[in-house]
């Protein structure tokens, strides 16, 4: 296990046990928790991105003011809904959060997941082409995306612009070298992580995928892990491939983590629908004490096929529990991890 970050879904609600009551309490904390972890020594700050939720969405903003604040600690996305996207305005907006933060960020996309409302994306301006799914449509806008971020020319230039243009044909500014090789695909399928693989990506593979062949959710995960990266070697790719998985892990070390999750162990993986005809498998959290916690996750194929850990938080315990979370994680539990 190389590098360990945290993974937001940034949920705010005028609730009395809530730390983050509005959007801005959100915002703001999510911005002071990723700066407290990088103090800690965690290697990643990722954020959720949902619409028409009451969490975080639209992310490039909170990427810009999180690395104007951090100098070291990678930050990213899980994931960024394509099918929502304009391809080309994002690229602009992923280049200047990856200037600002002087090329920390890893930007997870996707096709999407269920979300909110139906069909949300209609109401964003975008709808499949005939023939197409919306599915389609996301990983069409993916590939644009990459295609776009290279930094070649396509655009034809003005013969009487307001300023001087460069030779040549247009791209898009600002861009930032190297963001393409940053671009992660989560994947819930082992055939959409072939894909990523071959178009280049990195994989984030979350805590629920869908079921496959009815083995352990882990065992699947790996069973993913190992094709993706069958694939990407066949792709023949010159730079190395980069693994995320997702897990809800809580270190039982005192009696505010007991009285949070001491009741909530979940021993089990689980089984549901995420899609009308397509039934998915959710693993299992990890709550106990950090020397049961070791045991277990030294069980976890899928841990031990990735090379980064997304420790999944409750944000709206606010800042100072959850780096206590983190802390306990990287303190008690990570070192047997192989980390660092």
């Amino acid at each position: 296990m190389k590098k360990i970050g945290f993974l937001s879904f940034g949920h705010w609600s005028n609730h009395p046990s809530y730390k983050t009551r509005t959007a801005a309490d959100t915002l703001l904390q999510s911005i002071d928790l990723a700066v407290a972890a990088e103090e800690i020594g965690i290697d990643g700050a990722y954020f959720r991105v949902h619409h028409f939720a009451q969490q975080l969405a639209s992310p490039f903003p909170l990427l810009s003011a999180v690395g104007a604040k951090t100098s070291k600690i990678e930050i990213g996305t899980g994931v960024i809904d394509m099918r929502y996207k304009n391809p080309m305005y994002m690229v602009e907006d992923a280049g200047a959060a990856d200037l600002i933060s002087e090329g920390r960020l890893q930007l997870g996309i996707s096709r999407g997941s269920p979300e909110q409302v139906i069909d949300g994306w209609r109401y964003f301006g975008y709808e499949p082409d005939a023939g197409e799914t919306d599915a389609d449509m996301g990983r069409k806008k993916a590939l644009e995306f990459l295609d776009k971020l290279s930094g070649e020319g396509f655009a034809e230039p003005n013969p009487y612009p307001m300023f001087p243009n460069p030779p040549g044909l247009l791209r898009i500014e600002p861009h930032s070298e190297g963001l393409r090789e940053r671009i992660w695909w989560g994947a819930a399928s082992n055939a959409t992580a072939i894909w990523a693989a071959e178009n280049g990506m990195h994989l984030q593979s979350s805590t629920l995928k869908y079921d496959e062949n009815g083995k352990p959710f882990h065992v699947q995960q790996a069973e993913q892990i190992r094709l993706y990266k069958e694939a990407w070697k066949k792709a023949g790719h010159q730079r190395e491939a980069r693994v995320s998985v997702s897990r809800s892990i809580f270190a039982l070390v005192n009696d505010q983590d007991k009285y949070y999750f001491g009741g909530q162990a979940k021993g089990n993986d689980s089984f549901g629908y995420i899609e009308q005809d397509k039934r998915a498998i959710f693993g299992k959290s990890y709550t106990a004490e950090p020397d049961k916690l070791i045991e277990e996750l030294a069980q976890d194929e899928a841990i031990q096929e990735a090379d980064t850990l997304l420790l999944t938080i409750p944000n709206t315990l606010g800042v100072d529990y959850n780096i206590h979370i983190l802390s306990s994680i990287l303190e008690h539990v990570a070192p047997a991890l192989g980390w660092r």
